[in-house]
C-alpha cells in the first residue's frame, strides 16, 4: 500500500493498471487519419454550435455512396459502350486471315488432256456446234443452271442460295471471261478464293508445275494468246450444280459442267506450215495424194484435204442448217473441257463472297499428251493430230506426294461430224 508521499496505483490518469480500458494500448492500432475522418458517418458539433437550446451533440454526414454515385455510373456507361464498340468493330471488319485457326485445304488437282484420234475438223463456229454434241448447250452463263435449293439442318434456304450464287460466280469468272480466257487476267478469280488458299493460288499462278497441286488449270481455263484466239466469244455450256451439308458449319457444291469454245490461230500464228488456205466446209475437190506435215506449232497437219485435217461437210449436213459462205471464221475448231470442282463454304465465307476450292478434275482436248498444260492448255486447232509423244515422264524415286501424268484418247463422238 502506497504512503501518503507516494502517488497513488495506476497509470498518472487514475485508471488503475490491468483494468479494461487503461494505458494507451487499446488505441495504438487506431490510426485517425484524413481516410478515417473522410469516411465518418457522423460529425460532432462545435462548442458554439451545442451551445444552443436542444442542441444535438452530433450530426449525420451523406453517404459517400450518394456523392460518388453519378460518377460511378458514367464510367459504367463508358465502359459498355468501349465493349461494345470493340466486338461490332471485330465482328464487322474483313477477315484477312484464317478466321478462328481454321486452315483452307490445299487444292488437288487432276489434268487429263484428250488426244484426238485423227485429224481435228475445222469449219465456222455456227458449223462446228451445229454439228457437235454442244449443239443443244446454253450460251454463257445461261447453261450454268441452279438446282431447287432447299434448306439444311444447319444453313437457311437464302445461305444456301448464296452458296450456289458463289460457286457460280466463280465458274462465269474461271471458264467464260475472255480477259481470263485469252488475256492472262487472274484477279477476277483471286477475289473469290478463300485467303488460306492464296499463297497456293498465287505460285500456280506465277510457277505452275503439275505436282498435283500448283497447276494454273486446275484453278482456271486460259490459252496462250500467242497461239489461239476465240472464234467466237458465246461458249457453249452444260452442267450441274448439286449442295450438300458438310457438319454444322460449312456446305459443299459439286460443279460437273462441260464448256466448248470455239477457237482458231492468233493471227501471229498464221496457217499451219505448207498448208496454203485456211480450211473451209464444203470446198474443193479432194486430192488423196498429199502427205501429211508438221505445222509450225509442231504438231502433225493433215493435208490429204484440199485443207489440211478440216472436216468437209456437206453443204446441208442437217436439213435445218444450212452453211452459209458470207458467216464464217477461217480455220475454226472446237475444244471441249470438262470440269469436275469441289467447293466448301462456312459462315464466312457465306458472308464475303468467297470459296474454298478442295477439288479440281479436268478433262480437256484435243491436245497432245506429250503438251504440260500445268500452265495453259494447249488446243489442238484444225487440221492438226497429236503427236506420237508419249505423256510427260513420272519419277517413282520423287520424294513427296505421288502424281503421275495422265492421257486419254478423244472419242470421235466428241468431236464435229460431218454426217448429216
Amino acid at each position: 500500500m502506497a504512503g501518503r508521499g507516494d502517488p497513488p496505483e495506476g497509470t498518472p490518469e487514475g485508471t488503475p493498471e490491468g483494468l479494461p480500458g487503461g494505458g494507451e494500448d487499446e488505441y495504438r492500432s487506431v490510426v485517425f487519419d484524413e481516410s478515417f475522418i473522410r469516411a465518418a458517418r457522423l460529425q460532432e458539433f462545435s462548442a458554439h454550435e451545442r451551445m444552443g437550446e436542444h442542441a444535438r451533440a452530433v450530426r449525420s454526414l451523406p453517404s459517400n455512396t450518394r456523392r460518388t454515385g453519378p460518377r460511378q455510373l458514367l464510367i459504367l456507361i463508358l465502359l459498355v459502350a468501349v465493349a461494345f464498340g470493340t466486338a461490332t468493330y471485330f465482328g464487322m471488319r474483313p477477315s484477312s486471315h484464317v478466321p478462328g485457326g481454321k486452315r483452307a485445304a490445299p487444292l488437288r488437282t487432276t489434268l487429263i488432256p484428250l488426244a484426238p484420234q485423227g485429224a481435228v475438223p475445222g469449219g465456222t463456229p455456227s458449223d462446228l456446234y451445229a454439228n457437235s454434241p454442244a449443239a443443244q448447250f446454253r450460251i454463257g452463263a445461261s447453261g450454268i443452271t441452279f438446282p431447287s435449293a432447299m434448306r439444311t439442318k444447319s444453313f437457311s434456304q437464302s445461305q444456301v442460295v448464296t452458296a450456289l450464287t458463289i460457286a457460280k460466280d466463280y465458274l462465269v469468272e474461271s471458264s467464260l471471261d475472255p480477259d481470263v480466257l485469252t488475256g492472262g487476267a487472274v484477279r477476277p478469280v483471286r477475289v473469290l478464293i478463300d485467303p488460306g488458299q492464296l499463297t497456293q493460288f498465287d505460285r500456280s499462278m506465277s510457277t505452275p508445275v503439275a505436282d498435283g497441286h500448283h497447276a494454273a488449270t486446275g484453278w482456271l481455263i486460259r490459252y496462250d494468246p500467242a497461239k489461239v484466239v476465240l472464234a467466237d466469244p458465246e461458249v457453249r455450256v452444260r452442267g450441274t450444280l448439286a449442295v450438300t451439308e458438310a457438319g454444322a458449319d460449312a456446305l459443299e457444291v459439286t460443279s460437273d459442267h462441260t464448256f466448248a469454245y470455239a477457237l482458231r490461230p492468233a493471227p501471229t500464228h498464221g496457217p499451219p506450215t505448207g498448208t496454203g488456205a485456211t480450211p473451209q466446209l464444203g470446198e474443193g475437190p479432194r486430192d488423196e495424194s498429199r502427205a501429211s506435215t508438221v505445222s509450225a506449232s509442231g504438231r502433225m497437219v493433215d493435208e490429204t484435204s484440199p485443207h489440211p485435217g478440216a472436216a468437209v461437210f456437206p453443204r446441208a449436213s442437217r436439213p435445218h442448217q444450212a452453211i452459209s459462205r458470207t458467216d464464217r471464221t477461217a480455220g475454226a475448231s472446237l475444244f471441249t473441257v470438262r470440269r469436275v470442282l469441289h467447293f466448301r463454304f462456312d459462315r464466312d465465307d457465306l458472308q464475303l463472297h468467297r470459296a474454298e476450292l478442295l477439288a479440281s478434275y479436268v478433262q480437256a482436248g484435243p491436245q497432245a499428251c506429250s503438251d504440260d498444260s500445268s500452265g495453259t492448255l494447249h488446243p489442238l486447232l484444225a487440221g492438226e493430230r497429236a503427236t506420237s509423244g508419249a505423256p510427260a515422264g513420272t519419277d517413282p524415286y520423287a520424294e513427296g506426294e505421288a502424281t503421275a501424268a495422265l492421257c486419254g484418247s478423244l472419242a470421235s463422238s466428241a468431236q464435229p461430224s460431218p454426217n448429216p
